[in-house]
């Protein structure tokens, strides 16, 4: 068996190992994935072990996603927009990077949920990690326009110059009224984690809008609850991103992209 797993800190609560088993399961291929605990300081140390022993392809997960890319001799496209890589494996010698969360979210809004992006208005909170991952592929959807609002101004200004030279972004912090109301809103904050929602205004949300939290849970979050409160139309959270997110990596390690259908179904039925 080929081995392959995530590593973060901390990774105890991660599903990339059961739902990598569904697919391996599912697909009839010889995969042994498990996760590991690494430190900042051993990171370097591990994934170059990994590959000299064999291994097939490294997840990446906070707080590593940065290094990964740095660590990488080759890149796509979406992992250089993004500065941070979640996927590796090796190619002719050579550590290759991908960063397949936002074609994860993309798959999630438009495959799972029939949400067409092209030609709307999107709208991402945040500026972090999450929503550089997140619009690498937004922007490849051809969207009327995308939006980001966030707390601190000047790293909203960061983002959109690393991303001029694909698209432009409009950028605005929260206190901003004169924004047009979006069709797709996207919560790429982890103020869920604290119980917290971001302070954007209600009126940005059009009349047919669907809003989407990238964390998830048992319960819904309170972003979730916000956008409900305010009479979105669809309200999802991040459970199929992760999964789909997960599909492309194992797509580019094994060349067969799973069914993930029955795995979003799983880990639903778990929550």
């Amino acid at each position: 068996m080929t081995q392959y797993a995530v590593v973060g800190d901390p990774i105890a609560h991660s599903k990339s190992p059961q739902i990598h088993a569904l697919f391996a399961e599912q697909t009839g291929q010889a995969v042994d994935y498990n996760k590991h605990q690494v430190s900042a300081a051993e990171f370097k140390d591990f994934v170059l072990s990994f590959f000299a022993d064999g291994g097939g392809g490294l997840n990446i997960t906070l707080p590593h996603k940065e290094a990964a890319f740095s660590l990488a001799q080759q890149h796509s496209s979406q992992a250089l927009l993004a500065k941070a890589a979640n996927t590796l494996w090796m190619d002719n010698g050579e550590l290759w990077a991908d960063n397949t969360d936002g074609k994860g979210i993309v798959r999630d809004l438009h495959k799972n949920n029939g949400i067409e992006l092209k030609g709307k208005r999107l709208l991402v909170l945040g500026a972090g990690g999450a929503a550089r991952g997140a619009l690498a592929a937004l922007i490849e959807t051809s969207p009327a326009s995308v939006i980001v609002l966030n707390r601190t101004f000047s790293r909203a200004r960061a983002l959109q110059s690393d991303f001029s030279d694909a698209y432009l972004l409009e950028i605005y912090d929260y206190n901003h009224s004169d924004v047009q109301p979006c069709d797709v809103v996207i919560n790429a904050t982890s103020m869920s984690i604290g119980g917290a929602v971001p302070p954007v205004l209600p009126s940005l949300l059009a009349d047919d809008c669907c809003c989407y939290d990238m964390m998830y849970g048992k319960e819904p979050t309170p972003f979730m609850q916000w956008a409900r409160d305010n009479n979105a139309r669809q309200v999802l959270d991040g459970l199929g991103m992760l999964v789909e997110q997960a599909a492309e990596s194992f797509f580019l390690w094994r060349g067969v992209r799973p069914d993930t259908a029955p795995v979003i179904s799983a880990l639903r039925t778990q929550l």
